[in-house]
């Protein structure tokens, strides 16, 4: 994983984020739309909330821009981070 992806990653971890990486893809890492409690952390069929955008809680936004990060539904269970 590329450093930047490390930072987030671990920054996610630590504010309670569900994330993982899957299987030989290190280049990537992936946060669990399904895992939301007590939490929700995304929600792919919810509208917008304030400050959501695309169904992705924006303290997840917040922390993937601050290292060039940005997070793209693979289907409503996950979110892959990819870089910008």
């Amino acid at each position: 994983m590329k450093r930047n992806h490390r930072h987030a990653y671990n920054a996610l971890k630590k504010i309670g984020c569900p994330v993982w990486t899957w299987g030989d893809d290190q280049e990537n890492f992936n946060v669990d739309a399904e895992s939301n409690h007590p939490t929700v952390w995304a929600d792919y069929w919810s509208k917008d909330k304030d400050g959501w955008l695309f169904g992705v809680n924006p303290l997840i936004t917040e922390i993937l821009d601050k290292y060039n990060l940005y997070a793209e539904w693979v289907n409503p269970g996950h979110l892959c981070v990819y870089n910008n």
